[in-house]
């Protein structure tokens, strides 16, 4: 019994050693535990840029182990708990298509696949919004195979552009 409440004043020491004065505790959360005080775009930006080289992974959501393009953009919103589809061709009904003068940094661009016109293959976040000349940051399969920026007025991207969506509002 002694052993437990000892226990438990030294914890309340701890913890009230550790409040700042306004009372909020200094500990820090773990990484799969922190939400951003105020979620803006740029901040969801910064946060995406911060895995710039993470490497490309098929089916993986996990950057200890690399993403893939959808992985990539779920793990980044899951973050400001704003849930989004787990695979890219989930992106297809999602949302309601921008035009290019309405594109904002933080919106969700969506691609056909590589090879197949047909179905929707890639997904990537714009970070600097200019229309059709928006960059946009995404896990690629191709040259760069891992989070990287990209053009969407590169040839590459401009052919297989499906739709940009608001995911945040």
């Amino acid at each position: 019994m002694f052993n437990k409440i000892m226990a438990i004043a030294l914890f309340m020491l701890f913890t009230i050693s550790l409040q700042s004065q306004n009372g909020i505790s200094q500990l820090p959360l773990p990484e799969t535990l922190k939400t951003p005080v105020s979620v803006n775009r740029d901040s969801i930006i910064e946060y995406a840029n911060s895995f710039i080289g993470t490497p490309y992974r098929y089916a993986s959501a996990d950057p200890a182990k690399g993403f893939d393009c959808s992985g990539f953009v779920h793990y980044v919103f899951k973050n400001y708990d704003i849930n989004l589809p787990r695979g890219s061709k989930e992106y297809k009904s999602l949302g309601v298509a921008l035009k290019p003068e309405e594109f904002r940094v933080g919106d969700v661009l969506i691609f056909y696949g590589y090879k197949d016109n047909t179905h929707i293959g890639h997904v990537g976040i714009i970070c600097e919004a200019n229309g059709m000349n928006s960059k946009f940051i995404h896990s690629s399969s191709g040259k760069a195979y891992g989070v990287t920026i990209s053009d969407l007025n590169s040839e590459m991207y401009t052919r297989r552009f499906y739709k940009c969506v608001d995911v945040i509002k």
